[in-house]
């Protein structure tokens, strides 16, 4: 007797519905785990999802997801949500078959979100049937926060007043005693204007080698980069150097690392100093991109009083930002829109005034290490995603503010 099998037309259903809450879970018990991106439907056809994560449209466009999970709920996402995720799995590479080098800019001695892409580059290409390790190389102060999560293990800082500001000799010496001690398979430099992109081709000519620039996407011994001023994509073979762009690869999620540190190098050749650096230049805070800000001032539909926004925006030396409403009501220009839909932002203090935390502007301060709320409303979702919340009114806490700041200053210059 032939063995008949029967058809679930309700999980066919759910597999082709992807709005369903079931949808993915359907499709992994179907198709053994296949990605949401591609799978096969119920009629034998590949069914493609353009919106899911990790999907590489017709541009050669990889989505990437950076608000941490796309849920329902995902507005009120903070980071009591992350504390209830599945715990991630630890991993301790003790003797490593290779080493793949990761020089990340770290500005303001913490990973940006173009470096925890490289690291997640440096991670697809140290795990496999061979076991590699991730060696993280940074300059100058380094506060060592989410290394291990963001898939390092091994770390050497390179401190002190030779390696602080623009020292592009002594960091090449440092460099090339890495390459002496570990010898590693490849290195990754983030081709980046904060100084990656230029470290990274000043070290593959002092190398002799050819670096890979530009870089996007690496897959199979094959990297693909931009050409022709980013109008075309150039597929190559995978390079000893290789200097990637933002979205190379998504953050490491599931895992968690040693980040053990390790020694530099000792008895590294003295460098020729033929470069000066004589200190940072002081500049306009509103002349300083969102994306490169420290310190945001953020204005929302929440702000009656513009002109005390601006002098509390002067007086603290702050950056200043809007929501997408402020923006669209026309108070602030666009390129000062904060969110999704706006600016990425990493700044240290994101300080958010009347601003009641839509999605998309949730999603563009995710990578702030902290966040304060000044709003009326306490249960809005920016007071639920803030690490410090003001409930008052916002003109009255500027003004304070501005009027203590002040006092500090007027205090100090008559100690002086």
């Amino acid at each position: 007797m032939s063995e008949i099998v029967r058809r679930d037309p309700r999980t066919e259903w759910i597999a082709r519905n992807r709005l369903h809450p079931e949808h993915d879970a359907v499709l992994a018990q179907l198709h053994g785990g296949a990605p949401a991106a591609q799978w096969m439907g119920p009629n034998g056809i590949i069914r493609r999802n353009p919106h899911a994560v990790g999907f590489v449209g017709p541009n050669g466009i990889r989505r990437i997801d950076r608000s941490g999970a796309q849920t329902a709920n995902a507005a009120g996402a903070s980071r009591r949500d992350t504390a209830a995720a599945p715990a991630r799995r630890r991993v301790q590479i003790d003797i490593p078959a290779f080493i793949i080098a990761v020089v990340a800019d770290m500005p303001g001695g913490r990973l940006s979100a173009h470096d925890r892409d490289l690291l997640g580059l440096a991670r697809q290409l140290a795990d496999g049937a061979v076991q590699g390790a991730v060696l993280l190389v940074s300059f100058g102060e380094s506060r060592d926060e989410g290394l291990a999560e963001a898939g390092v293990d091994r770390v050497v800082n390179f401190s002190g007043e030779a390696f602080d500001g623009y020292a592009p000799e002594q960091r090449l010496t440092a460099l090339g005693g890495i390459e002496r001690q570990h010898e590693p398979r490849h290195w990754l430099f983030p081709d980046s204007p904060l100084g990656g992109a230029e470290l990274g081709r000043r070290f593959a000519a002092r190398q002799g080698e050819r670096p890979a620039t530009q870089v996007w996407q690496i897959a199979d011994g094959q990297c693909t980069g931009r050409g022709a001023a980013g109008t075309i994509d150039v597929t190559r073979g995978l390079r000893r150097i290789v200097l990637a762009l933002p979205e190379c690869a998504e953050p490491v999620s599931d895992t968690v690392h040693a980040a053990e540190a390790v020694a530099p190098p000792a008895a590294l050749p003295q460098a020729l100093r033929r470069i000066e650096d004589l200190g940072a230049v002081a500049v306009d805070p509103a002349g300083v991109a969102l994306a490169e800000a420290e310190f945001i001032l953020s204005a929302g539909n929440g702000i009656r009083d513009w002109d005390g926004f601006h002098r509390t925006a002067r007086v603290l030396g702050a950056t200043e930002g809007a929501s997408r409403v402020a923006v669209d009501n026309g108070f602030m220009p666009r390129h000062r829109q904060v969110g999704a839909t706006g600016t990425w932002v990493t700044a240290r203090v994101y300080l958010a005034v009347g601003i009641s935390g839509a999605i998309q502007h949730l999603q563009g301060i995710q990578q702030c290490d902290k966040v304060i709320a000044i709003n009326t409303d306490p249960g809005c979702d920016m007071v639920k995603r803030a690490d410090l919340s003001v409930i008052a009114d916002s003109s009255e806490v500027l003004a304070a503010l501005v009027e203590l700041v002040e006092g500090v200053r007027r205090e100090q210059r008559n100690a002086a």
